[in-house]
C-alpha cells in the first residue's frame, strides 16, 4: 500500500538529530544574528526568541548564543550577516526555496548553484518559484485530538493538520507569537514554532529514481553552512 513519506516531518526530524550532534551551531548562530538585527532583546523581538529557543533545544552554549546576538546587533563589528533567498527546481521539476544567512554572497551563491546543478536541478530567476508558496507561522504539537483542534482554533490558528503522532498548526505569520502564547496559556505543550513557507499545491513523487535524486539534492543543500532553511512543494510516495 502506497503512503506519503511526509517529507516536511522527515526533514524536521533530521534537523533535530543534526542539532543533537552539535552539527548545526553555525546555522543556528547565523539565524540568531539575522533575527538580532531587528533588536537584541528577545522579549521585544519574537523572531529572535524563536531562534534562541531552537538553539537552546540543540544544546548550543549560552556564550555562542550571546556572541551571535552581539554579531547581529553590530556589537562585534566585521561583516554583517544578511538574508538571501534562492529559488530553484529539482529533479522532476519540483520547486525548492533555499533560505540562506551569509556574510559573503560571492561564496554562497556558487555553492547553492553547484548543489542544484550537480544533482539534476537548476537555479531559477527571482520570483519564478516563490509564488508557489505562502508565508505561514507553523507550530508543532506532539499530541492530537478534537480538543486540541478546538483549542488551536480558539487560540487563533488558521488551519490544523493531524499526522500519526503530532499536530501541525498554521497561523498568519504576524500572529505566530500570539497563537503560540495562547496555546501555552491553555496548557498545550508546544514542541516547535517557526515561520516557514508552505506550498500552495503539493507534487507527489512516485518514481523511486527521481525521489533518490531529489533526496540527494536536499541533503547537499542542507549540508551547506550558509543554508538556514529549505522549503519544497513535493511529497514522496512510498510504493
Amino acid at each position: 500500500m502506497a503512503g506519503h513519506s511526509k517529507w516536511a516531518k522527515i526533514h524536521r526530524g533530521k534537523a533535530i538529530e543534526d542539532a543533537k550532534r552539535g552539527a548545526v551551531f553555525t546555522k543556528l548562530g547565523n539565524t540568531i544574528a539575522i533575527a538580532a538585527r531587528a533588536g537584541s532583546d528577545p522579549e521585544m523581538n519574537f523572531t529572535l526568541r524563536l531562534a534562541i529557543d531552537k538553539a537552546k533545544a540543540a544544546n548550543m552554549p549560552a556564550a555562542n548564543i550571546q556572541r551571535a546576538i552581539d554579531r547581529g546587533s553590530g556589537k562585534l563589528g566585521g561583516e554583517q550577516i544578511q538574508e538571501v533567498m534562492y529559488e530553484g527546481y529539482g529533479p522532476g521539476g519540483v520547486a525548492i526555496l533555499v533560505e540562506c544567512a551569509t556574510d559573503n554572497i560571492n561564496r554562497t551563491y556558487p555553492d547553492v548553484r553547484l548543489a542544484f546543478t550537480k544533482h539534476g536541478g537548476n537555479i531559477a530567476e527571482k520570483g519564478a518559484v516563490a509564488f508557489q508558496f505562502e508565508r505561514k507561522g507553523m507550530i508543532v504539537v506532539k499530541a492530537k485530538g478534537e480538543e486540541l483542534l478546538m483549542t488551536a482554533l480558539d487560540a487563533g490558528a488558521d488551519d490544523v493538520e493531524e499526522d500519526e503522532d503530532e499536530t501541525t498548526i498554521y497561523t498568519d505569520p504576524k500572529k505566530l507569537a500570539e497563537v503560540r502564547d495562547n496555546l501555552k496559556n491553555a496548557g498545550v505543550e508546544v514542541a516547535e514554532a517557526e515561520l516557514t513557507y508552505i506550498p500552495k499545491n503539493t507534487v507527489e513523487v512516485t518514481d523511486s529514481s527521481t525521489a533518490g535524486k531529489i533526496e540527494r539534492l536536499m541533503e547537499a543543500l542542507d549540508n551547506l553552512d550558509d543554508v538556514s532553511g529549505t522549503h519544497v512543494n513535493f511529497d514522496i510516495v512510498e510504493n
